[in-house]
């Protein structure tokens, strides 16, 4: 019996505004960028000991260009489950009601298909992959090791990259706040009771308090790269996090990525050249101001 299951998750549809879907040429793209970087970044890990989690909503379930995804997989990774229950973390573009419901919702859906995958394993390791972001090759070995620790619950990392996919342009990560590049440690009767599974991690309603509710560790390796690309839902490479690297330095220990070219619409292309507080600016008035009015209305 494997004493630890690794899940590697992958929260792809579901998130945040719009149902966290944005149509069917966002889709294909987001599909693109996880296929170039996250793919290889994953390949690139020198512990393959893990499962390859991707959650998505419970309308995506026989969509064809999901099912296409899953079959190119199983084909890279020697297990990968796709759960069709929604985000299985706290989704703070809700009213905290129906955050948590859809939390336990979420959770509840895709215990009986992970199952399968963790068997009985004592100790589940839930990693946080965004589907466009990449960990530096030795993520999964380091993390694995730092967990056996009994006193931590999680293990992350506070500084990294930030590329522009479609140029190639790197810069350092300095987020001032705790950024969602970790890893909770559950113990197994935990992880699969939804109701417990949820109250272990707080939970949390941002990935910025996950050390407030659980024994953390964060590293100031720079671990991970924040991939930008203009199908983000917030992330630009012109950031006030964003440090400009010193001459001939580039980031270690991850894949060469080829160029991303992408099919872009042109109210994307001329959002890029905005600056970074006007983009927030819009996108606030323009979607969260506009759509929560349109949501709240539809469940009164």
């Amino acid at each position: 019996m494997e004493k630890l299951a690794h899940l590697m998750y992958t929260p792809f549809t579901g998130l945040g505004l719009y149902n966290g879907h944005r149509g069917r040429r966002w889709l294909r793209n987001r599909i693109k960028i996880f296929k170039q970087f996250v793919v290889p970044s994953l390949l690139n890990q020198t512990n393959q000991n893990f499962i390859l989690w991707v959650s998505w909503r419970h309308e995506d379930r026989g969509d064809q260009d999901i099912l296409d995804l899953h079959e190119y997989l199983l084909h890279k990774f020697d297990k990968v489950v796709f759960t069709y229950s929604g985000v299985c973390f706290w989704d703070d573009k809700y009213e905290d009601d129906v955050a948590y419901d859809r939390l336990v919702s979420s959770v509840h859906g895709a215990i009986a298909d992970l199952l399968n995958f963790i068997g009985e394993a004592e100790t589940v390791l839930m990693t946080i992959q965004p589907s466009d972001d990449c960990y530096w090759s030795g993520m999964v070995e380091e993390t694995q090791r730092t967990l056996e620790a009994d006193n931590l619950e999680v293990f992350g990392y506070k500084r990294g990259y930030v590329m522009d996919y479609t140029t190639g342009k790197t810069a350092y990560w300095n987020p001032s706040t705790t950024p969602p590049f970790y890893t909770i440690k559950f113990p197994r009767e935990v992880f699969m009771d939804p109701m417990k599974h949820v109250k272990y991690t707080g939970p949390y309603k941002s990935h910025e308090y996950v050390k407030d509710y659980l024994n953390a560790y964060y590293s100031d390796f720079r671990g991970f790269i924040v991939g930008t690309h203009g199908e983000n839902i917030s992330t630009v490479f012109n950031h006030p996090f964003a440090q400009e690297l010193p001459e001939g330095h580039k980031p270690q220990d991850f894949p060469t990525f080829e160029l991303l070219k992408l099919k872009t619409s042109l109210r994307k292309k001329l959002m890029r050249k905005l600056p970074h507080g006007w983009q927030r600016k819009l996108r606030y008035w323009l979607g969260e101001r506009f759509y929560a009015k349109v949501y709240n209305w539809l469940r009164s």
